[in-house]
């Protein structure tokens, strides 16, 4: 069964952890993003740790494969399990990722490796805004997806993070052992927001993909618990 990774896209702390608190024991796995690690730091992971809770870096470190081996380095100490790199960085970026985090587990500085995720293509980015970046035309978004994970797990990666539109085939083509890491998750009859190429639930989970990073339905919910309990029952019907 697919798994459910709650976003905490919050400007602050304090509002990201009374969530946390208000989901107790309904959510064990926390995503901190661009946003609220700028804010709060590797105390908001810290405050997650504590609480007994995994957590989910998603900073998409590009880079040159020194500077990205560094950053993995500390993010490893934080005790985070999955951590972002982009698929665009190259193989020798990639390796110096997932070697960093293999590391700082042999030395002890982290109990076990953090599991390296890379990210292809936004989910925010739209058919046309793809080929406005690769500059070229036409481009068929799922096919440079495929493209990019596959040259990433070569290099080592983990698994890749994608729009649950391509976790099908990603599946497929990466095989079973691939996390694959899906945000872009919405309600059946949910606003899409910022994002281009989303999925139900049960859409994403049908097709594959291991983790269902979810936001706005759970954390702008009246009751985010009752939320939350409720797109558990529909995996585990799905």
């Amino acid at each position: 069964m697919a798994h459910v990774i709650i976003a905490l896209d919050y400007p602050h702390p304090a509002p990201a952890l009374e969530l946390v608190d208000r989901l107790g024991e309904e959510a064990d796995f926390y995503k901190v993003g661009l946003e609220l690690f700028t804010s709060a730091g590797a105390s908001v992971v810290e405050a997650l740790r504590g609480r007994g809770k995994r957590v989910f870096l998603d900073l998409k470190f590009h880079d040159i494969p020194a500077t990205v081996a560094g950053a993995v380095r500390s993010a490893s100490r934080l005790g985070v399990e999955l951590l972002t790199i982009h698929a665009s960085g190259g193989a020798a970026m990639v390796e110096a990722a997932v070697g960093a985090a293999e590391e700082a587990a042999l030395s002890g500085e982290a109990a076990s490796p953090a599991r390296i995720l890379a990210v292809t293509l936004l989910t925010s980015l739209s058919r046309s805004e793809v080929e406005a970046v690769l500059g070229r035309v036409p481009v068929d978004p799922a096919a440079e997806v495929l493209r990019l994970a596959a040259g990433a797990l070569e290099a080592g990666a983990h698994g890749v993070v994608a729009s649950p539109l391509e976790a099908g085939p990603l599946r497929s083509h990466l095989g079973p052992e691939a996390l694959i890491v899906t945000p872009g998750i919405r309600l059946a009859g949910g606003e899409s927001h910022d994002q281009a190429r989303v999925a139900t639930p049960e859409e994403a989970a049908r097709a594959g993909a291991d983790y269902l990073v979810i936001g706005r339905a759970v954390t702008g919910a009246r009751h985010p618990a009752e939320a939350l309990a409720g797109i558990h029952r529909t995996l585990e019907a799905a």
